[in-house]
């Protein structure tokens, strides 16, 4: 069988290392015409096409150099690597796989079998996989922040921070300092949080999403001023970053720049951005274009609860018809029960609760609805703390009670209610007389609600003080009347409240000179 000289495989190799990609593609082309099973020949020939973005021409050369010989790992991993780039799991593990088999000491080809199983959300084999490339390679600081990020994923807050803190000892880079920032923000440790996002920043090489999560903590932490600046110093390193752009819209649209938060959110294009651009044509007053993008969105969108909001006070407002059936007469769907969990032991769990709230290395956040008083950063219910653990599941099982009691009900919300019952959020919030929380909803909720630690016995001359007033109106919303629905709830120690999230709820300030203690919380069904 004819070989190919030593002379060309030096001249092909040497243009493949000088960049000389088209011509290295070429050549490569005509020497399989005359050494069809010289596979070194398809190798290039798969690694110019990987190059230059043909991903498909790519797999077909690396296919038929293992056509030929089956028995190098690099080629299994290129091929892996691949099918992996072109969603084609399956196939990419199988190859990575191989990979590993013929070579046990083939770090790479563990890592990436890491981030495919990653990728499809199969931590213990992922987790596995990485151990497995730093076993091979102990120095692998991006196989160890991996599966500190898994373990942030699993609600192992405290694991990933040890693993992001060891990474970091081993190689200090932009991405691990962001990483660790994420860990102690839903910790609820912003200033820990803040100190290394500005890290990341300093060292990184200008990544948008650095300084939009800087910003957003920064102005989370009440530094208004400097966190405008980093939020648009995101966009203006990548105008097509929609995070960025959506971050940049959310603080415009909360401190009252309507206006040009749209523009924003028309470039970001994720998550709720036009049910965001309806609130802010709503809030300046402009019907019309309201109205026209309310018909749209009605007919595309059948489970917003920011949707529904906006809907029915529209309709409200104007004593017409709501055109969207989300859940009508959502205050009817208003829970009000005592945990029994909280009872239990002459009220432990409350005291211990307190405690840990009082006690615990918890961050707070600035809430510019809030008034006398303070409220946590961070989930609550993703800490360490056994006490926030027995209060999470105990608030399962009264959502869950509460659901059995309306499943048969006819509208969306009850349809698409969350098979799993697990909180997005969880914080609380402590009130000093004089304290109240302005009329708001949670719009990237489903259900909302309070459960409740401390409640002042002085309730006032009308015993509304300190209560939760539960409406179909407010936030500001414009108003052409004052003929909108409300209940108002004055709970006791150990109640939970709960309703969905397009219903507005705001706290009656009070002047009694008790503590109001309260964990709120948010659920909403995962994203399919």
């Amino acid at each position: 069988m004819k070989q190919l000289s030593s002379q060309k495989k030096q001249e092909l190799m040497m243009m493949h290392q000088q960049g000389d990609v088209e011509a290295a593609a070429e050549m490569s082309k005509k020497l399989i015409k005359e050494y069809p099973k010289e596979f070194l020949l398809h190798n290039i020939l798969g690694v110019c096409q990987e190059a230059k973005g043909d991903l498909k021409g790519a797999v077909n050369s690396y296919q038929q150099a293992i056509n030929i010989n089956p028995d190098i790992p690099e080629l299994q991993f290129n091929l892996g690597a691949m099918l992996y780039a072109l969603s084609d799991n399956k196939r990419a593990i199988h190859h990575y796989q191989k990979a590993i088999e013929l070579n046990p000491t083939f770090t790479e080809a563990f890592f990436n079998l890491g981030i495919t199983y990653q990728s499809q959300s199969k931590y213990d084999l992922a987790i596995k996989s990485y151990e497995q490339a730093v076993n091979s390679e102990p120095g692998f600081y991006e196989a160890i922040g991996n599966i500190g990020t898994i373990k942030q994923l699993q609600g192992k807050l405290e694991e990933a921070i040890t693993l992001f803190k060891k990474s970091l000892t081993i190689f200090e880079d932009g991405r691990g300092n962001y990483n660790l920032a994420g860990a102690y923000r839903n910790l609820g440790n912003l200033s820990l949080s803040i100190k290394h996002y500005r890290r990341a920043v300093e060292i990184g090489s200008g990544e948008a999403e650095f300084y939009s999560d800087l910003g957003d903590a920064l102005w989370h932490d009440g530094n208004i001023e400097e966190a405008n600046l980093f939020l648009r110093k995101a966009v203006e390193v990548n105008s097509s970053n929609p995070k960025s752009n959506y971050q940049l819209g959310i603080f415009l649209y909360d401190n009252k720049a309507f206006t040009e938060a749209i523009q924003y959110f028309e470039s970001s294009k994720i998550g709720d951005w036009e049910e965001r651009i309806l609130y802010c044509f709503y809030k300046l007053e402009k019907y019309d274009q309201f109205k026209q993008k309310l018909d749209s969105l009605v007919t595309q969108k059948n489970s917003s609860p920011f949707l529904a909001t906006l809907s029915a006070h529209y309709a409200q407002n104007f004593k017409i018809k709501d055109s969207y059936n989300f859940c009508p007469s959502p205050l009817n769907y208003i829970c009000h029960e005592q945990v029994p969990e909280l009872m239990e032991n002459d009220q432990r769990l409350i005291r211990e609760l307190i405690n840990d709230i009082n006690t615990a290395d918890i961050g707070q956040r600035k809430q510019s609805r809030l008034t006398s008083g303070i409220q946590s950063s961070g989930n609550l219910f993703k800490r360490q703390e056994a006490t926030f653990n027995k209060l999470n599941n105990a608030l399962k099982k009264s959502i869950n009670r509460y659901f059995l009691r309306y499943q048969n009900e006819d509208n969306e919300f009850i349809r698409s209610f969350p098979k799993e019952i697990n909180f997005s959020s969880a914080w609380f919030v402590k009130m000093q007389s004089g304290g109240y929380l302005s009329s708001h909803i949670h719009e990237d909720g489903w259900i909302s609600g309070a459960v409740y630690l401390a409640i002042p016995k002085d309730s006032g001359p009308g015993d509304q003080e300190g209560a939760i007033e539960l409406s179909s109106d407010g936030d500001e919303y414009p108003r052409l009347h004052d003929e909108f629905e409300k209940k108002v709830i004055l709970p006791n120690v150990g109640d939970v409240i709960f309703f969905p999230s397009s219903v507005f709820h705001r706290t009656i300030p009070f002047n009694s000179n008790e503590e109001r203690i309260c964990i709120a919380f948010d659920v909403k069904p995962k994203l399919s």
